[in-house]
């Protein structure tokens, strides 16, 4: 996928060195971006169907591999590092989309600073979450503001009184 992605950039580069000739120019590079996009498009398409499949076992974690694994270790095989791995703790995020997606945690030592995410598993679950945005029928779509959902207001703790 990524040489791909390479290969697709070059392309379009030539495309742009043909820009300060316009409007000359507009057939070839037109040209070129059609080829770029083409560009071993079935293995672009195989690839991204793929990854959404593994995205949304990622977000759903059908096979529980969160629980099995637990908070430590998955935060070791993440790559979280230390500071943000306590207040994750602290927040209660516990699951893999909460830690991969809805808080791009992953590889956060290496990632420091950076403002784009452009981790394998946040890539993985974007692309989950935009196929099930897209193929959902909208009335059964979630609220993603609605309070507890993942870009809503956190819900108050459940509170209760222990006896003696």
């Amino acid at each position: 996928m990524i040489r791909s992605r390479i290969e697709r950039r070059a392309i379009r580069r030539e495309a742009g060195k043909l820009r300060h000739y316009l409007p000359f120019t507009a057939a070839k590079i037109y040209e070129i971006q059609q080829q770029a996009t083409e560009h071993r498009r079935t293995e672009w398409e195989d690839l991204r169907t793929v990854l959404a499949a593994f995205g949304r076992s990622l977000v759903l974690d059908t096979e529980g591999l969160a629980n099995g694994l637990g908070f430590d270790r998955l935060c070791d095989l993440l790559a979280i590092n230390t500071v943000e791995r306590e207040t994750a703790r602290k927040e209660g995020l516990a699951s893999l989309a909460d830690l991969v997606f809805t808080y791009a945690l992953e590889d956060s030592a290496a990632r420091r600073g950076q403002e784009w995410n452009d981790g394998p598993l946040f890539n993985a679950c974007q692309l989950a979450t935009a196929n099930f945005i897209r193929e959902c029928p909208e009335h059964l779509l979630p609220d993603p503001f609605a309070p507890g959902a993942p870009f809503g207001p956190k819900l108050p703790p459940t509170l209760s009184i222990v006896g003696k």
